[in-house]
């Protein structure tokens, strides 16, 4: 039933509005998203929406994971920084096609639930933190892609500078209204593209704290 779910979802709502990327698409196919929803909100797991997943927390609606994975241009051989690993769906979707994901939670019980259905599904190139995403991941720094899954009110300068030249970072930006932005470093220099309207949860932590 849910390969079946599956497939069409990739069909439908992921091909249907212009993702092309074959790797990308390759690893929806490999990817059993309802493995990443609570048991009762399994059947909803491949409809074309958010679905929520405890601690006012939701798995992205597929497309969006699809496009912003889409965005980073990955070739195979990157190491990636996710900040946002929720269900752990998106770091499972980017453990597929690059070297390396490091996904930083920080909901102790949503870090601990994604590490443990890691093992589970024996995605071993996936480093799990339970932490604070504002201040990025230092010591494994620079990632040649960064992927924020949760809205912050603007970026930080930590991101920035722990984006390799020539990486691409991808986040929604804003409070009420959010846009989803394409971010560029080129010879020392951010280029930034407004990509489409979208609506995250908003970013918690230190990053709400530094506007006050």
């Amino acid at each position: 039933m849910f390969d079946l779910q599956r497939q069409t979802m990739i069909e439908k709502q992921i091909k249907a509005r212009g993702i092309q990327d074959t790797q990308v698409l390759q690893a929806f196919s490999d990817v059993p998203r309802h493995r990443f929803v609570p048991p009762a909100m399994r059947e909803y797991a491949y409809n074309d929406r958010p679905v929520p997943i405890g601690q006012d927390q939701t798995i992205s609606q597929p497309y969006i994971v699809a496009l912003m994975t889409e965005a980073l241009k990955l070739k195979g051989d990157e190491r990636v920084l996710e900040i946002g690993t929720g269900s752990g769906y998106q770091a499972a979707i980017l453990s597929r096609i690059v070297k390396h994901v490091y996904t930083i939670e920080i909901i102790a019980s949503l870090a601990e639930r994604a590490g443990r259905l890691f093992e589970t599904l024996e995605y071993k190139n996936i480093t799990t933190r339970h932490g604070d995403g504002f201040i990025g991941w230092e010591e494994e720094a620079p990632f040649d892609a960064i992927i924020i899954t949760a809205a912050p009110p603007h970026i930080p300068e930590f991101w920035i500078d722990q984006l390799k030249e020539g990486g691409r970072m991808i986040l929604p930006v804003g409070e009420l209204y959010q846009e989803l932005v394409l971010i560029e470093k080129k010879v020392g220099q951010v280029e930034r593209k407004r990509l489409i309207p979208v609506r995250f949860v908003p970013m918690t932590g230190k990053i709400q704290k530094e506007r006050h």
